[in-house]
Order: structure tokens, then sequence, then C-alpha cells
């Protein structure tokens, strides 16, 4: 059976969901040090979260990308997750979900979450047919996000590394064993209909 186009899938528990992201050593090591994002991590960009790890390798290339070198698993509220999407604007116009293209470019501009849907990859990281989320937070959404969503850090830049150093050896299973698990998120409808998301 092929996945659905647009489906949110994560590790998750009943309370949490984990996203991960990709920094330079000095943002990531200050970070896991508090147990919360702290200076040099700048709460005025944009930050980008993906429930994704395989997407994440992709663009960070298994932690080898210059400012991306160390990978952390973010555990953040599933609430605060949900509301992320609920008050997000897509990243490129949908005619499905907005009235026309003034309307949807208004609220981009004041959405202070951004959505995006790129190819999913596989585990040699080449596109696949179905989608994986992008979530982009700025503004009052990255103040929630550090202040409020935050559970836990973690860094898994050495999984990362196992991984890719097993996809060298040509041993798949192996590389493949060491993915953290992933399953269709359970977004509320009214959610999933914001970001255009097949609900489970």
């Amino acid at each position: 059976m092929s996945m659905p186009a647009h489906q949110v899938r994560a590790r998750y528990g009943a309370e949490t969901i984990t996203v991960y992201q990709a920094y330079p050593p000095e943002i990531a090591r200050a970070a896991l040090a508090a147990g919360r994002f702290v200076p040099p991590f700048k709460r005025e960009r944009m930050t980008w979260i993906k429930p994704s790890f395989r997407w994440m390798m992709y663009r960070c290339g298994w932690a080898t990308k210059p400012g991306q070198e160390r990978v952390l698993a973010v555990e953040i509220t599933r609430a605060g997750f949900e509301w992320a999407l609920a008050h997000a604007c897509l990243s490129s116009y949908d005619p499905q979900r907005y009235a026309d293209r003034a309307t949807w470019s208004r609220q981009l501009r004041a959405s202070p979450v951004r959505v995006q849907w790129d190819p999913e990859r596989s585990l040699r990281l080449a596109p696949l047919p179905h989608r994986s989320v992008q979530v982009g937070l700025s503004g009052e959404a990255v103040r929630r996000y550090v202040d409020e969503w935050l559970v836990g850090l973690t860094d898994v830049t050495p999984t990362a590394r196992a991984i890719r150093e097993l996809l060298d050896a040509d041993d798949d299973p192996a590389a493949e064993a060491l993915l953290p698990p992933e399953r269709p998120y359970p977004l509320p409808p009214e959610v999933a209909a914001v970001v255009g998301a097949t609900t489970v």
C-alpha cells in the first residue's frame, strides 16, 4: 500500500513528539549544557523543526555540512506542535487552501509559522513519492518553542555518524536498524486541514 502523499510521521508518545534540528557546535553545546536553547541561539531568526530523521539527515548530510555538524533530537509537547500547525501558513500557494494569491500572501506575512512539504527521503537519501513536513517557527512561535514547549534535548549526532559509517560499509540492514522509529501522527482533523495533511 502506498504512503499518503501528505502525512505527518514522527516519533511520539502520549504527551510529546520528537523533532530534529542541526546546529553548529557552539549552539548545540550551549543548548545541551543548559537543557534549553540559549545564546548563541537567536530567537529572532526563523527556526525549522523536522519530525523526519531521514529528512534531517538529507538536510545536514549526516551531520557533515558546515554549520550543521551537531544534530539534536528535540522533545516538545504535542500541544505545542499542534498549536504550531494550527497557526501555520503553507510556504507556497495552494488554491485549495486559500481564496487567492493575495489572501495567501497576507497570511504568509502575518503567520508565526510556515509549513512546507518536501519529498521524504530513503535510507540512502533518495527522494520518495510521499512528502515530509518541515515547520518553520518565527516570532511568537519561537518564544513558545523555547519557553513553553521544550521538554528535553538529546544529541543524536553519534547515531547519525554511526548510520553513515554503516552505509559506507554497504550494511544497509544494520544502518536501518539504528533509525529512530516513526509512525503516522494522529493530527486533529481541524489542524490537519490547515496544512493539507492526511489524518491517521
